[in-house]
């Protein structure tokens, strides 16, 4: 007997498997190209600032100790975390409440109050920030913390993004909560916020990041250099420190690497989120 050898039979690779993947990878090349001289030259000494080298000849840590003894990079990178944190708690909270009562409770009017929310997100933030202003001096919320959070501890994106999710929570795990005696806030919390955790993870992770790289509203609402948040701080400091911009360059490293981490760790969260969101809608 005869014994045919088969030989499995490649693939052949498509001309635009290669072009899309080749447009890809330069793409990432240029993007991600800025961020390593950042902290390539984070890791530089003032001499040598210029070297085009990604790899610094002579790599020294002195900058981040230099920058981290700065008492007022602390208190900057501080008031970011407070406010970061204040605003998604507030967002999670207050949004996933409205979401909810617009997608479980049925009211005249809710689809226009659904529509008017939505609006407000083709409102650019430049024409908001002159009511803000003029509100928050009124009140004399200029130069305090609440007038730097207010304008972000409720947003029309969270309310839509957790309304799309409450809409596929079955309305017959809420009617029996109900029978049960529980009440709404009670269904709500303890029924239907761990049904729609991706979501939540995804609002969270949006809302964080959004309030710690925040520039343009707390740069002009704050005059008082201890409320500065860290990139309104960094562009202070820029000014300063004009001629060094090693010391420049390890106060925007440090400011990333926050950023960076949650992009690490919770990725997958704020994909599926998204993508969620997206078939759900």
């Amino acid at each position: 007997m005869s014994r045919s050898a088969t030989a499995p039979v490649p693939r052949s690779i498509r001309p635009g498997a290669i072009i899309a993947w080749t447009c890809l990878f330069v793409g990432g090349v240029i993007m991600i190209t800025p961020l390593l001289f950042m902290f390539s030259t984070s890791l530089k000494s003032a001499g040598e600032v210029f070297d085009l080298r990604l790899v610094p000849a002579n790599p020294t840590l002195q900058n981040y100790v230099r920058v981290l003894s700065d008492g007022r990079f602390l208190g900057w990178f501080l008031n970011s975390t407070l406010i970061a944190v204040i605003t998604t708690v507030s967002c999670l909270f207050f949004d996933s409440l409205v979401a909810y009562t617009l997608a479980k409770f049925r009211f005249p009017g809710r689809k226009l109050v659904f529509l008017a929310i939505l609006s407000t997100l083709m409102i650019p933030t430049e024409m908001l920030v002159i009511p803000w202003y003029l509100m928050s001096s009124s009140l004399g919320w200029t130069d305090t913390y609440w007038g730097i959070m207010f304008p972000g501890l409720m947003t029309a994106f969270g309310v839509f993004l957790m309304r799309q999710f409450f809409e596929t929570v079955p309305d017959d795990f809420l009617e029996a909560a109900r029978i049960d005696g529980l009440n709404e806030f009670t269904i709500w919390w303890r029924i239907a916020m761990p049904l729609v955790t991706p979501a939540l993870s995804a609002l969270a992770i949006f809302t964080f990041l959004g309030n710690w790289t925040a520039f343009f509203w707390p740069l002009i609402v704050t005059t008082d250099r201890d409320l500065y948040t860290l990139p309104v701080g960094l562009s202070s400091f820029a000014v300063e420190q004009s001629i060094q911009w090693e010391m420049i360059m390890t106060g925007a490293a440090l400011s990333t690497i926050p950023t960076l981490l949650i992009f690490l760790f919770f990725q997958r969260y704020i994909v599926r989120g998204v993508m969620l969101a997206g078939v759900k809608g």
